[in-house]
């Protein structure tokens, strides 16, 4: 029994899918499975390895996004019977890139030696946070992008709504679509029900955003100015209007406050923070 289930995300780009997909089944194939949720994407980009597709006229006309996107999967196993069958979810959008050599397990390692982690992240050789990983490769933190996260079944089931499971709601908030603000929720969530988010330097991962750059078109979403406007407007009017909070600041402010409470209660993790 593989006791990883992978999540891949595919709009309309199919190639980088399945050479994701083909990666994974090489170098982490004994431990996991792998779906690709497809976004939306036209029938003639399809991945060759799709599992669900999204392929009602909301979706067709704006795609998933992330958010949605996860929920939509996750909430696909939830329904089938299968989400129990797992310790832990990989969810990756399709512009994930990863080095020749397993992942996974280098993941599992961390969970078993951190077991309030419940969400965790490979770090990125572009990301500052690289820095403070020199001598512990893994740290707790507060704000952790969101294009690689193996999150803990266990934690999943902590945070979740069960009588809500879709697209919309199921582990992420997809009323806010463009998801501008939806990580740090994620996070407080976590650090309020006892567990943490942690970044590893023992597993490395890039995001390759020439696909967002420069197939836009293809994707068929906004150009990518436009849409880093409406993910900032949209996501603002959303922490505006679940939160009152008037600014990204004020949620970091927010998730900071549950990542400080939550070493009080664990204070033998204190190495662990920043």
């Amino acid at each position: 029994m593989k006791n990883v289930a992978t999540l891949i995300l595919n709009r309309n780009l199919p190639e980088p899918t399945d050479a994701l997909v083909e990666h994974l089944k090489r170098y982490d194939g004994d431990v996991t499975d792998v779906f690709v949720i497809e976004s939306g994407s036209d029938p003639t980009n399809l991945s060759r390895n799709v599992t669900w597709y999204a392929d009602w006229p909301e979706a067709l006309e704006q795609g998933l996004r992330y958010s949605r996107g996860m929920n939509y999967g996750l909430s696909q196993l939830w329904k089938q019977g299968y989400f129990q069958n797992y310790d832990a979810f990989f969810l990756l959008t399709n512009d994930t890139e990863f080095s020749r050599q397993p992942t996974i397990p280098q993941l599992l390692e961390v969970f078993n030696s951190h077991q309030r982690v419940g969400i965790l992240s490979p770090c990125s050789k572009l990301w500052g946070e690289k820095t403070l990983l020199q001598e512990e490769h893994t740290k707790y933190f507060w704000f952790i992008h969101n294009t690689a996260y193996f999150l803990r079944r266990k934690f999943i089931e902590s945070i979740c709504n069960y009588s809500e499971t879709s697209h919309v709601n199921f582990l992420f908030d997809g009323e806010n679509f463009r998801g501008y603000g939806n990580e740090s929720e994620l996070i407080a969530k976590a650090y309020a029900n006892d567990w943490a988010a942690a970044i590893t330097s023992k597993v490395w991962a890039e995001e390759n955003e020439s696909y967002l750059l420069t197939k836009s078109d293809i994707i068929k979403t906004e150009a990518y100015k436009e849409n880093i406007r409406l993910y900032i407007a949209e996501g603002r009017a959303w922490m505006k209007k679940k939160y009152g909070f008037n600014s990204r600041w004020t949620m970091q402010q927010y998730v900071k406050s549950m990542y400080d409470n939550f070493f009080e209660f664990y204070p033998e993790y204190n190495n662990f923070k920043i």
